[in-house]
């Protein structure tokens, strides 16, 4: 019993190394512009990439209800948004294909503040390719971060979730370094 505890303190720990975990940049990818987002939201209402225009945005694509690690991660974030903040991120919003229905549920019960959208029919997770990513093929996305910048351009983009390790959770420390190290190499927005 101690064994596996000390497996899941080391493995939710990490280090704060980018690089760490290993990711592929999908397409779009930085310079390119990001596709319009407009999905329901469990903030309420809609949400609308467009509006966001001056403002610095990390979109989260995640498996969802059936992806606890991803929750936990959507939750750690939520957690640590001045971390986010300190890097010149505006908002987070996390992308899933779960109706909005049971995503207000489950928002509730993590009891996460961020917005999460519902793409039921996979058209902005088709359109960012964030469903090529993950364990369930194409019909889910993955674990995929992107970053619009103010201009409506992809500044930095990392795909977690595909072949061959599936990485499902990235501790803050290291998507922070992962982000802090795409961002100081970044020509994009």
């Amino acid at each position: 019993m101690l064994a596996l505890g000390v497996i899941f303190v080391l493995s939710h720990q990490g280090g704060s190394a980018a690089g760490q975990y290993t990711f592929t940049v999908g397409q779009p990818g930085p310079g390119a512009t990001a596709p319009a987002i407009q999905l329901p939201s469990t903030a309420g209402g809609t949400f609308d990439l467009a509006a966001l225009r001056g403002k610095t945005v990390l979109l989260y694509f995640q498996e969802g209800l059936t992806c606890q690690p991803c929750w936990d991660q959507l939750k750690d974030i939520d957690q640590s948004l001045g971390q986010f903040h300190a890097l010149g991120i505006d908002s987070v919003v996390s992308i899933t294909t779960d109706p909005l229905n049971t995503l207000q549920q489950k928002v509730a019960d993590e009891s996460i503040n961020l917005p999460v959208l519902s793409d039921t029919n996979l058209a902005v997770s088709t359109a960012y390719n964030a469903n090529q990513y993950g364990m369930m093929g194409s019909s889910r996305d993955g674990h995929t971060f992107i970053l619009v910048g103010p201009d409506g351009r992809i500044k930095w983009r990392a795909d977690y979730g595909g072949p061959p390790n599936y990485t499902m959770f990235v501790p803050i420390s290291n998507l922070i370094a992962d982000l802090r190290q795409g961002l100081a190499g970044s020509t994009a927005g």
